[in-house]
Parts: C-alpha cells; sequence; structure tokens
C-alpha cells in the first residue's frame, strides 16, 4: 500500500515586512500576502495530489492576532482540504505557543492539534499511520520533549512531528533543544520538524527533515521556499521532494565594481550579475539587496548620488522583470589612491577632509546629530546599534559626500 503527505511548518501567517515598508509601503504589503498565497498554493497542491494528510510542525502564526481575520483566512484554507477529506495534523511552536495566542477560531472537524501538556498520538486506522506530538506551551521551551515521545506502534508508519532546534542551528533560538540520536531512538520512520527556516535533511535513516518556511521574509529568507512531499510505499519512505509554494523572492547580489570609472559600465556590470537571480525567480516578486565592493573612481561619485544612482539600478531592475525591486543598495567601495597627478583641488580639499573624522570636535558634534535624528525615527526603525558603533562608518561616508559633490 502507497501513500501520500506534505510535511510543512512556520507559515507564519501575519508576519509584518518592516524593512520594506519603510521603502515602498505598497511592495511591502503584497510581501505580506505572499504569506497567504504561498499556504493557498499549499492547499492547492494538496489536493491535486490527493495527498493522504498534511502535517505543519510548528509556527501557522507569526504571533498574536490583532485581529480575527487571520485566523478566518486559516479556517478557510483548512475546510478546502476538509472538504476534500485530507486530515491536517498541526502543533504549535514558539511563535503559536498556548500562551502566546490569545484569540481562536473554530477548525474544521478534520484538524487535529497536538495538546502542550504532554505528547499524544492520532492514529489514521486506513492507511496503519500513527502520529505522535506535542505543541509548545509557552514561547521558550527547553525541555527536550523528544525523549518523552513514546515507542512506535509496531506494523504502522510511525511520525514524529516536532518543533525544535536539533543538534542547534545559528540565528535560531535554542527551544526544545534534541540531537539525532534521541530522535533515532524512537524507531520513527520519519521525524516531521518546524522552527529552522532552510530545508534540510538532517538525517535519512531514520529521515529527519526541516522544510523550511513557506515564504522568505527578509534578505535573510533567500531563495527557494516551500514543504515537503513524501511518499511513503509499504511501510516504508520512498520518496521525498521539494514543493516550492513561495510567491516572492529575496536575493542578493555582490558586485565587484573595481576599475570601473563611469555608471554605465558599473549598471552593465550589475545586470550581469543580478540577470540569473531574476530568471531564478521565474516570474515571482523579487526584493534584492546589491552590494557594491571593490575600488573604484566612483566611489564618491556613487556616495553623494546614493538616491539618484538607486533609481537608476531599480529602473535596471525594472527592464530585466517588471517586478524586480531593489530592496537596498549598499554601496561599499573603496577610493583609489590619490596621486601627485591629481587635480589640484581635489587634492587640497582631501588633504582638509583627511584625518577630520577623528577631530573630537566634530566627533561630538557628529554624535549629537545623529543622536537627535535616531530619536526622531519610528520605534524599532533606528535599531539597536549605538552611535559610537555608526559614527565611523557616517563621517567616512560624509568625507565621500563632499569629494563626490566637489569633482562632480
Amino acid at each position: 500500500m502507497g501513500f501520500q503527505f506534505i510535511h510543512a511548518a512556520d507559515l507564519h501567517l501575519g508576519s509584518p515586512f518592516l524593512g520594506l515598508a519603510t521603502r515602498d509601503e505598497e511592495i511591502a504589503k503584497r510581501f505580506s500576502r505572499a504569506t497567504r498565497e504561498a499556504f493557498t498554493e499549499l492547499v492547492t497542491q494538496a489536493i491535486d495530489l490527493k495527498v493522504a494528510f498534511v502535517v505543519i510542525a510548528g509556527d501557522v502564526y507569526d504571533g498574536d492576532w490583532k485581529d480575527t481575520s487571520i485566523g478566518l483566512f486559516f479556517n478557510r484554507e483548512l475546510a478546502r482540504l476538509d472538504r476534500a477529506e485530507i486530515q491536517v495534523f498541526i502543533v504549535k511552536g514558539n511563535h503559536d505557543a498556548e500562551s502566546v495566542i490569545t484569540k481562536a477560531i473554530s477548525l474544521p472537524q478534520s484538524v487535529e492539534v497536538f495538546p502542550s501538556t504532554k505528547v499524544k498520538t492520532f492514529s489514521i486506522e486506513k492507511i496503519k499511520v500513527a502520529l505522535h506530538g506535542r505543541s509548545f506551551p509557552h514561547r521558550a521551551v527547553t525541555e527536550n520533549f523528544a525523549l518523552s515521545y513514546p515507542a512506535p506502534i509496531s506494523g504502522w508508519f510511525n511520525i514524529g512531528v516536532l518543533h525544535t532546534s536539533c543538534d542547534g542551528r545559528p540565528n535560531h533560538d535554542n527551544y526544545a533543544p534534541c540531537t539525532v540520536s534521541d530522535l533515532a531512538s524512537r524507531n520513527y520512520q520519519y521525524w516531521a520538524l518546524g522552527h529552522i527556516h532552510d530545508y534540510e535533511e538532517v538525517c535519512r535513516d531514520p529521515w529527519v527533515v526541516f522544510p523550511g518556511n513557506l515564504q522568505g521574509r527578509g534578505i535573510q529568507e533567500s531563495g527557494p521556499k516551500g514543504a515537503v512531499l513524501v511518499g511513503v510505499v509499504d511501510g516504508e519512505v520512498n520518496d521525498v521532494r521539494r514543493l516550492i509554494l513561495d510567491k516572492a523572492r529575496w536575493s542578493a547580489a555582490s558586485v565587484d565594481v573595481t576599475g570601473i570609472e563611469d555608471e554605465p559600465d558599473a549598471l552593465q556590470r550589475i545586470e550581469e550579475m543580478v540577470q540569473p537571480l531574476v530568471d531564478q525567480a521565474e516570474g515571482r516578486l523579487l526584493a534584492l539587496q546589491l552590494r557594491l565592493h571593490g575600488t573604484s573612481s566612483l566611489h564618491n561619485r556613487l556616495k553623494a548620488r546614493r538616491d539618484s544612482f538607486s533609481d537608476e539600478v531599480q529602473a535596471l531592475l525594472h527592464r530585466l522583470h517588471e517586478d524586480a525591486w531593489l530592496q537596498k543598495l549598499r554601496v561599499e567601495t573603496t577610493d583609489p589612491m590619490i596621486t601627485t597627478d591629481s587635480p589640484t583641488s581635489s587634492i587640497d580639499f582631501a588633504a582638509m577632509l583627511d584625518g577630520i573624522e577623528q577631530d573630537a570636535a566634530v566627533r561630538a558634534a557628529a554624535a549629537e546629530e545623529f543622536a537627535i535624528m535616531k530619536g526622531k525615527l519610528p520605534g524599532g526603525v533606528g535599531g539597536d546599534t549605538s552611535i559610537s558603533d555608526d559614527l565611523d562608518a557616517l563621517l567616512s561616508e560624509a568625507r565621500a559626500v563632499v569629494l563626490g559633490r566637489v569633482n562632480s
């Protein structure tokens, strides 16, 4: 006997896109809608593929609801699965733990949510499948849940469902910590994990899989996103295949402009680097972070004309694809060494500005102005970076802007 099921995790419905909102509110809204659209696509594919059931391994929501629209959307999509007679099994993770979500919408009877007080086993008698799981009672779970999971049901296909950092992962909180050995000791055929936002086949004997999140929410979550389609034949996994479901994509490009002396040539090099990223997005909404580096005589002009050059890059992206957007331009170039052959006016200005970044009076005045500006920004936009951490970079950039305007 054979069947298929979908393993998904980390939907993060309701997740904000603050980095985009500060640049273009409408684009931010479209990215925000992409998280819902990706889940709608998952439901559509589950129905089309006639899967036996769907597993969601935590973080359906990004946090407590501002209103019930998110819950109503989720219920609507689950109702489509219910009408197709596809069961859904859900554990709650750190973002949608019992103590975090205060509002509720009744879900279809075909949806099972694992309790947070202890491990529970749900059975699908028709295909001899047992799913074992436990939800998070609160956000920061430091207990090793895996060791409390029961022995497998003999002769059945056993799935462990767990939201966990499993062996620890960079940039993720160490919640419900466990090891691959802990999971393997349960003797299940498949472990459906959640919490880590990158796709990873942690182990194949037994199968231990992170599907990643359905939709990237920022530049740190770039590349294809989706879920996993698992095929089972005669009680064993015979196929694990990614389902790419994201409706918007994040990409980053680093372009070396060393030796380039004019903007058209710089734009040509940028185009050569970003064209493959646009192609890989396959028509999706695309947000691109672009970093320029290298030693170039364009350095000062790029610093002085950052906004207008950003507009030129955006225009270039739209020529490549109508839905490709510049999320951020980082100019990290360096100025070539100034020689005695340089124009006198440029040498004089450069000499006048040399060392000004270390002048105590200048630094004090700049720090005061910077503090005033950060204080006027909306909450959270200014970040936690101290003034002293940013001051050297700001003064260096200010020097480049002055020289760029003098020489342009």
